[in-house]
């Protein structure tokens, strides 16, 4: 049972989360496949790597990414709250993400939104990951349904994903009903059911956040097909890897 390792933003459990030091762990695990991001726009239409709307928990910075320009975001200390190790650690930029996971690591984008804050994100990152020919190496994901409706209209050969995190509702249903080929949702929220009908249809599933090896075994044995997105992908090879 080999169950896909995705790290979750990056070997965020060892380095701070979305950053180049984060990748850059992940990456030098063989067994690491997929790496999930969280991408916003600055003032100024940069596509950045970041999960929270405002600066204050990850950086040294105040006030929300949408108010500040790529620039000066770039001079914000963005690893010091991790450990003095990674003081100086920037937000990246997802160009830089792009490059360093190019023909490396297959890519989970979760384009973070609400409503109408950041019009122009979907276009943005479309064009990025095109002007890269990295196309077939990420998936799209976002909560927003009309986040997702937007790629397919923008350009329906990108795979695109529901996450789901509702305790009612039939994501399997609104799935289909997206023309979503992935499902990123809740480990405590999919079923075997769940996981048997979406490897019927061909849907990719994604586990998060799964950091324990007890959740990874018991995924595991509901099904194959499962990935497994972790904080910590040194446990997925001590769970998965051992002789």
């Amino acid at each position: 049972m080999q169950n896909i390792c995705v790290a979750h933003r990056g070997f965020s459990g060892k380095a701070p989360e979305n950053t180049l030091a984060a990748v850059r762990m992940a990456l030098a695990l063989p067994f690491v496949s997929w790496m999930e991001i969280d991408v916003q726009l600055t003032r100024d239409g940069v596509p950045v790597v970041i999960h929270d709307f405002t600066l204050d928990r990850t950086t040294n910075g105040h006030g929300k990414v949408k108010n500040m320009d790529f620039e000066p975001m770039r001079r914000l200390d963005a690893g010091s709250w991790k450990g003095r190790a990674f003081r100086g650690e920037k937000v990246p930029s997802l160009e830089e993400v792009l490059d360093l996971a190019s023909g490396r690591l297959k890519l989970n984008i979760e384009l973070k939104t609400s409503g109408d804050m950041y019009p122009g994100l979907e276009k943005a990152v479309i064009d990025l990951v095109s002007s890269k020919g990295m196309r077939d190496e990420v998936v799209l994901t976002s909560f927003d349904a009309g986040v997702l409706k937007r790629i397919k209209e923008q350009d329906p050969r990108f795979h695109t994903g529901l996450i789901f995190d509702s305790r009612l509702g039939d994501p399997a249903r609104k799935v289909k009903e997206l023309d979503c080929s992935f499902l990123s949702i809740s480990f405590a929220r999919l079923s075997p059911g769940l996981a048997r009908l979406l490897a019927e249809r061909g849907i990719k599933m994604m586990a998060w956040t799964v950091d324990k090896a007890k959740e990874m075994h018991r995924l595991a044995e509901m099904h194959s097909e499962i990935m497994i997105c972790t904080n910590r992908p040194d446990v997925w090879g001590d769970t998965f890897l051992k002789a």
